[in-house]
């Protein structure tokens, strides 16, 4: 069967290069320099080369322009996460998707989602990026161990990243203060008269788990308290099995900073179970300032990233990055307490 334009429709044919060299009164090559952006031609002939498409309703053709220009105009945000998790209601991921999308969109470029939790899944985005489709790639979760980072490095493709990637490959990364945040969470705590702080801290197989960690340990140490640490995967299930953890280790402790808002909504859970009430027994603070801090029970104080300005930041500088510009090592983004009931 032979589909194509039946006799007597009303479907145009498409309007090619030739057309448009022809109406112009130009050379085809001249007409490809123009709808591709070069600035070497002359500007009357340039103006008369856009009146012709215009008149013509020319429409370059994308995967030919790309094998000119070398450029797709797509962007990939690669992360290695499980769907469960980047679709989870601590809304982190959509946020920066969003940020991402809408920079990208303002640019006239379009954003590539890809996914990774195995390694057949590895190898799909490693074989994808490495075949030209993308003019650069955001790569978000970095997990130590992740294989990707180290051979993305191992190319002259744009990376950044959204945090500082652990396995010694030198990205340049858009992040957060996590450090200064935990710290000012803890400092909160100990001046409401809160003594025996405990932390559900984050993976420490990322930067974002360490830092917060970090940042705890140091301000506790400051005010000559002893570290209490259960560790989560910064998932709300993770929060509830650390927090009953804590409780069986410590049960005096009268105060817990959490990593992620996620994880810090199963700790209340675990505490309204166990009878402790929030914040009379026992304080919490989150980190993160998504959604679910407003509708938790109590509202949960938290650290607030502003998640959307780190998807526009992020963009901005691979875009920088991808004309061949050098940019900042590291950009990082202010935070700030927000306080709600739970403390």
């Amino acid at each position: 069967m032979v589909f194509g334009v039946r006799k007597g429709s009303n479907v145009r044919p498409r309007v090619t290069l030739e057309d448009v060299a022809l109406r112009a009164g130009v050379s085809r090559a001249t007409v490809s320099r123009v709808v591709n952006g070069s600035q070497t031609v002359k500007p009357a002939i340039r103006d008369s080369v856009l009146r012709a498409v215009k008149d013509l309703g020319y429409v370059a053709n994308a995967a030919a322009r790309s094998l000119v220009t070398r450029s797709t105009n797509s962007y990939a945000l690669v992360l290695p996460e499980a769907h469960t998790r980047v679709f989870s209601d601590d809304q982190f991921f959509p946020r920066l998707i969003r940020g991402l999308s809408e920079e990208l969109g303002a640019a006239d470029k379009q954003l590539v989602l890809l996914m990774s939790s195995d390694a057949a899944a590895h190898r799909r985005i490693e074989h994808y990026l490495l075949g030209g489709h993308v003019d650069g790639v955001i790569l978000a979760s970095a997990h130590r161990g992740d294989p990707l980072p180290g051979t993305l490095g191992g190319t002259d493709l744009p990376v950044i990243s959204n945090e500082r990637v652990l396995d010694n490959v030198d990205f340049p990364y858009v992040g957060v203060d996590a450090v200064g945040g935990a710290a000012a969470a803890v400092r909160h705590l100990v001046g409401t008269g809160r003594r025996r702080i405990a932390t559900i801290a984050g993976p420490q197989d990322m930067s974002a788990g360490i830092d917060r960690l970090i940042g705890y340990r140091r301000e506790i140490a400051r005010t000559g308290g002893s570290s209490i640490v259960a560790t989560g995967d910064f998932t709300r299930q993770s929060g509830e099995v650390a927090m009953r953890e804590l409780l069986a280790d410590e049960p005096d402790l009268d105060a817990v900073f959490v990593a992620s808002d996620l994880m810090a909504h199963g700790a209340l859970r675990t505490l309204q179970a166990a009878g402790r009430r929030v914040p009379d027994d026992v304080a919490v603070i989150g980190f993160d300032d998504v959604e679910i801090c407003q509708y938790s029970d109590p509202p949960l104080s938290t650290i607030r990233q502003d998640i959307v300005e780190m998807g526009r930041t992020l963009v901005r500088q691979i875009l920088r990055l991808s004309c061949g510009e050098v940019v900042e090592p590291a950009v990082v983004l202010p935070v700030s307490l927000v306080l709600r009931q739970s403390a």
